[in-house]
């Protein structure tokens, strides 16, 4: 029997508190658009991925465990997590906790391998490119953008 091979992620949820505040707290620092709500959930949309805000009672605090949030400018994130009460993580990386213990870390499009299709960065009004670094590590990988 042949295993399936991973392809992707199709969404991450994150455990909130509240749905209303989570949205509220992550509007502060990103523009993004919603593609439902209820009182329980909300789902944020990435293009052809999104996140799930799923209501939970139970506290947590991330200690290592996170996931990476691509974004097409990350100069302004660090002040507008700290403004919105994100609990700054220091290190290498641009990394923050959510009032929900929620670990997350910023990664700017132009400096990883993870590409959306034209088609997606279309749909989402986004123009992007990649670093010359990344579009040889795609490129040896024989994975490059086709211009």
């Amino acid at each position: 029997m042949e295993k399936a091979k991973l392809v992707g992620i199709n969404h991450v949820a994150l455990e909130v508190g509240d749905v209303e505040q989570a949205l509220e707290f992550y509007s502060k620092i990103f523009n993004f658009t919603l593609r439902s709500k209820t009182q329980n959930h909300a789902f944020i949309d990435l293009g052809d991925q999104f996140i799930a805000l799923m209501k939970s009672s139970s506290s947590h605090e991330d200690k290592i465990r996170h996931f990476g949030l691509v974004v097409d400018d990350a100069s302004q994130v660090k002040e507008l997590a700290k403004k919105a009460g994100a609990e700054l993580i220091g290190g290498r990386f641009l990394d923050f906790r959510d009032p929900w213990g929620n670990y997350i870390q910023i990664i700017e499009y132009a400096d990883i391998q993870f590409t959306k299709t034209a088609e997606v960065l279309a749909g989402m009004n986004l123009h992007l490119q990649k670093n010359q670094t990344v579009l040889k590590e795609l490129a040896e990988k024989g994975m490059a953008p086709r211009h």
